[in-house]
């Protein structure tokens, strides 16, 4: 997506631009602004020793970036693009990469496997390359770890996942290969602009917040 520029044609020609220049997550738009993206494969200290990042596709990542920011125990979420051929990608620009949420957790409040069960309630599992009115494989679901001791709890994970369906499950999982923040528009979406597109519906909101790991 292109930021719009102001012609010597007027204002109504760069008005006109500048509607036709608003798109994001196929059914909002983009004001058209960015801030400038770095890839990111480092944890980030968030003052406590002991919290881990998690990176989740799940087809548009403003309603998942809400979403998953209920859940307690989770300190920070940021909007990003992960596993690209970019290193440095930005929306639109046809990279292959996955819409995708940085989640920073404590997980002795909110464990691996109970976001990732919180992660499964709002997708659709077995759909490939879609998420709601969303298509195309940037919205493709994803779980993409830091930490190699990430990969057998999210392998285990996905293999209970399984038995709860009968057509195969798409969910991708891997090592993080690289990850780019997404642009300030992005950030904390439905916080600035309420009512905002959005494929995951109020009820699971509120499940999230409300949400907490089962007792041994």
């Amino acid at each position: 997506m292109s930021r719009p520029q102001k012609s010597s044609i007027g204002l109504i020609a760069a008005s006109l631009l500048l509607a036709l220049s608003l798109a994001a997550c196929g059914s909002a738009g983009s004001s058209g602004t960015s801030a400038a993206t770095t890839p990111d494969t480092a944890q980030t200290d968030y003052g406590g020793k002991d919290v881990k990042t998690i990176y989740i596709a799940g087809g548009c990542f403003w309603g998942l970036e809400k979403y998953i920011g209920l859940v307690n125990g989770v300190v920070d979420t940021e909007a990003g693009y992960a596993n690209g051929a970019s290193a440095s990608a930005t929306y639109g620009d046809g990279s292959g990469y996955a819409e995708t949420v940085k989640v920073v957790y404590d997980p002795a409040v909110a464990p691996l496997p109970f976001l990732l069960d919180l992660f499964y309630d709002a997708i659709d599992p077995t759909s490939v390359n879609r998420q709601g009115n969303d298509v195309g494989t940037e919205y493709r679901t994803g779980i993409y770890y830091t930490d190699p001791a990430d990969s057998a709890v999210i392998e285990r994970s996905l293999a209970e996942l399984q038995t709860q369906y009968t057509q195969p499950i798409a969910i991708e999982s891997g090592p993080l290969k690289n990850y780019t923040r997404a642009e300030d528009y992005h950030q904390d979406y439905l916080e600035k602009n309420p009512g905002g597109y959005c494929h995951i519906p109020q009820k699971l909101f509120d499940a999230a917040a409300a949400a907490r790991p089962e007792s041994d």
